[in-house]
C-alpha cells in the first residue's frame, strides 16, 4: 500500500506554484496565512527570498496597507497595479521594488462561512491587473487551500 500523506505545506506550496504557472513567468506568489493572534504569517512562497518574507512577517490585516493585509482586513479582492501610483504601499513599496515587482493583487482565502484564513498574493514585474481567467482560477485555488487549512 503506498502512504499518500501530504502536509499543508506541501499542499500550499503546490497550490502557490499553480497560481505562477497561471499568472506567467513574471509573477511569484505568496499564500500568507492568518495565526491565531491574527498575524499574516508564510504559508508558502516558492519564489520570494527569505529576507522580504522576514520582513512582511507578521503583518496585521489593514484595508491600508499593501495588498495580501488589506485582502486579509476586507475580506475581498485587492488590485494594485503600480506600487507607485498606490497610497496603500508607501511604508512598504521598497520591499518589492528591490526585487523587480511593480504592482500585485490579492485574493483571500476565506471559509464557506465567509472567515478569512490568510491571502494569495501575486506580484507582477509588469504594470498590470490579472486576466478574468486568473482570477477564476485564483478563486478556485483559495478555495482548495481554504479546504487543506480546515482539515
Amino acid at each position: 500500500m503506498i502512504n499518500l500523506k501530504v502536509d499543508k505545506e506541501q499542499i500550499l506550496s503546490f497550490l502557490a506554484k499553480a497560481a505562477e504557472k497561471a499568472a506567467g513567468p513574471d509573477s511569484a506568489v505568496s499564500i500568507l496565512l492568518l495565526d491565531k493572534a491574527g498575524l499574516l504569517r508564510n504559508g508558502a512562497s516558492p519564489q520570494l527570498p527569505a529576507d522580504y518574507l522576514q520582513a512582511i512577517d507578521g503583518l496585521k490585516p489593514d484595508a491600508n496597507v499593501g495588498t495580501c493585509a488589506a485582502a486579509a482586513a476586507t475580506g475581498d479582492v485587492v488590485f494594485t497595479p503600480s506600487f507607485y501610483a498606490d497610497n496603500k504601499w508607501s511604508e512598504l513599496r521598497h520591499l518589492p521594488t528591490s526585487l523587480g515587482f511593480v504592482g500585485a493583487w490579492s485574493m483571500p482565502i476565506k471559509t464557506n462561512e465567509n472567515k478569512v484564513l490568510g491571502t494569495f498574493g501575486t506580484y507582477f514585474r509588469k504594470q498590470r491587473k490579472p486576466s478574468d481567467e486568473e482570477i477564476k482560477g485564483t478563486e478556485l485555488l483559495a478555495s482548495a487551500a481554504a479546504i487543506a487549512l480546515e482539515k
